[in-house]
């Protein structure tokens, strides 16, 4: 199939522009990381004011403003339970410095038993080794199955929602596998890893309200950590700051990325306890140091950038309107995706969606190479939209500053791009 590469040149708000001066709304929130929009002048004013001060200064053995004043505010997030950050530059590693420092934290504490990890059906975490470990994700990664640790899979939730209209919720089967793991091993799990309400990488998968509560609940009876990865779902996406925030959770991990930066340079942070870093310290002949760091972890530009993007986004968050913009969304793709013949589910949760594509009723099935979902994606692209498939299903991801009148072209792009690929 033709793979037409499109050349972006310049960026207004959710629109991207390329070469031939054409306009394309960005359904894909440039891969889920942009929050306010390109070329916002407010985070364009904090990147030129800290390049006038210094790009980069190391955080192995040294320290800047930025870097004390970004671990100060993401502690805010869990009401300053989660006191610790280690800063990296995206969210394999966020993840994958999570799951290290779990492990690590077991072996100081003389609980050397507890090394097996726990992860979901579905999920994705990362594409590192730690975190190809962890995830589920069938072809991005199972050449590597022989290089990679065992890890206990547990069932995901079985439910779907689009504008508050439930199609189906049962976490209870996913609850009971956990309780059963946790009965028969929890004295050997360092850690579950979960990504929250919805994992994005397995289509918008998504999970009943206080479905989070309950696996932290559990996590916590059997002393269990609990890593949640946010990549994904922080930062406005899912209506708060947190996703954790909506289920009143605090994990003993907290993983961020993406909408760190508000979509403008690689930034992640791991937040923990001050109960999990204390038994790092102590005489350097003891060994109980860290090892881990990454050349540009903590970078001043990026920090500068998320702590802009941060002041800009609880604003924004007060104001309403991307909840109002997630409301339209749902509303619209009910509306008017829903009905279509070769549309089999909707989902959608705040800023996130999918839409499943699948041959009309008595129709034969697709092949993997008729590449079906790119082909809408390619439709939706002339008429002024970029999207980004898996496989047959459409994720819609835009900017969190998204307008309700951008939402309607977003739709009306992906309604105009289904009648043209099945008229």
């Amino acid at each position: 199939m033709d793979n037409p590469r499109l050349h972006l040149v310049r960026g207004e708000g959710c629109w991207l522009v390329d070469a031939e001066g054409r306009r394309y709304l960005d359904g894909n929130a440039s891969v889920w990381t942009n929050v306010h929009g390109h070329n916002d002048p407010d985070l364009n004013a904090a990147l030129r004011a800290q390049l006038d001060q210094v790009a980069h200064v190391t955080l192995l053995g040294l320290n800047h403003p930025r870097a004390t004043e970004l671990a100060a505010e993401l502690a805010t997030l869990t009401h300053g339970v989660l006191t610790r950050c280690f800063f990296t530059d995206n969210g394999s590693n966020a993840v994958e410095v999570a799951l290290k420092l779990s492990l690590q934290h077991w072996q100081l504490t003389g609980r050397l038993e507890r090394r097996e990890v726990a992860a979901f059906a579905g999920a994705y975490h990362g594409d590192t080794f730690g975190t190809m470990a962890l995830g589920d994700r069938g072809p991005f990664h199972a050449r590597f199955e022989p290089w990679l640790f065992p890890v206990h899979r547990l069932p995901a939730p079985a439910h779907s929602e689009c504008a508050g209209r439930v199609a189906r919720s049962d976490g209870s089967a996913s609850l009971e596998a956990l309780a059963r793991l946790l009965a028969e091993r929890g004295e050997r799990l360092a850690c579950l890893v979960l990504e929250p309400r919805v994992q994005g990488a397995a289509g918008m998968v998504q999970q009943p309200p206080g479905f989070v509560a309950s696996v932290a609940d559990l996590c916590r009876d059997h002393g269990v950590h609990l890593i949640l990865d946010e990549v994904f779902t922080g930062f406005g996406r899912l209506g708060a700051l947190t996703a954790c925030e909506t289920e009143a959770v605090v994990p003993d991990f907290l993983c961020l990325a993406k909408g760190l930066a508000g979509g403008y340079l690689p930034l992640a942070a791991t937040l923990t306890t001050e109960a999990i870093h204390q038994p790092f310290l102590g005489r350097f002949s003891e060994g109980r140091t860290f090892f881990h760091g990454h050349t540009f972890s903590g970078n001043p530009l990026g920090c500068a950038v998320a702590l802009a993007s941060l002041r800009k986004l609880r604003a924004l968050l007060a104001s309403g309107r991307p909840e109002a913009s997630a409301a339209a969304l749902g509303q619209a793709l009910l509306a008017r995706l829903a009905p279509h013949p070769n549309v089999r589910e909707v989902r959608q949760l705040g800023l996130t969606a999918a839409v499943d594509l699948a041959p009309a009723a008595g129709a034969p099935a697709w092949s993997a190479d008729a590449r079906t979902g790119y082909r809408v994606c390619l439709a939706a692209r002339r008429h002024g939209l970029v999207l980004r498939p898996l496989g047959d299903s459409l994720l819609i991801v835009p900017p969190i500053a998204i307008a309700p009148p951008e939402i309607d072209h977003l739709v009306g792009a992906v309604e105009a791009a289904l009648r043209e690929e099945f008229r």
